[in-house]
């Protein structure tokens, strides 16, 4: 019998697959614990419409992703930091990047903001910003001190 299976089944498939099972087993465990629907036209028709969507949606944020990456790559952003007797007060984090960013109206969740090293000391800094799953936007960082009051 052929199934659509509504939930990862070991050793059959994941969610959204279409695979071959046995009818018992497809009868006595798979349906009754809704882990599958039996695959008729109509549920074949509701798949495919929900593929199309799917990836309708994974376009549009490609799309978006791939504007921001063209926004961020080579630009330079500056965060102000607390320094006094030569040396800086803390370290540069992923939130004062993305504050920088937001400054410069370009909105990045602090998790994508990959810092290979912690950032001490004033200056120019390269970092990396992942706006997609195999894209990497790179920006620089300029660290500088902010006004002491």
């Amino acid at each position: 019998m052929k199934v659509l299976l509504t939930a990862d089944v070991a050793g059959h498939g994941k969610k959204g697959e279409l695979v071959e099972v046995n009818d018992s087993y497809a009868r006595n465990y798979l349906l009754p614990r809704k882990l599958a629907k039996e695959a008729t036209k109509a549920v074949l028709n509701e798949y495919a419409q929900m593929k199309e969507r799917e990836a309708r949606i994974a376009q549009k944020e490609k799309e978006e992703a791939m504007e921001l990456h063209k926004k961020l790559n080579g630009k330079t952003f500056t965060v102000a930091v607390r320094y006094g007797e030569g040396k800086m007060y803390g370290s540069v984090t992923a939130q004062d990047i993305a504050g920088a960013l937001a400054a410069g109206g370009l909105v990045v969740d602090k998790k994508k903001i990959i810092i290979k090293e912690p950032i001490k000391t004033l200056g120019l800094h390269d970092i990396e910003i992942k706006v997609y799953k195999e894209t990497v936007a790179k920006v620089k960082v300029s660290v500088e001190p902010s006004e002491v009051k």
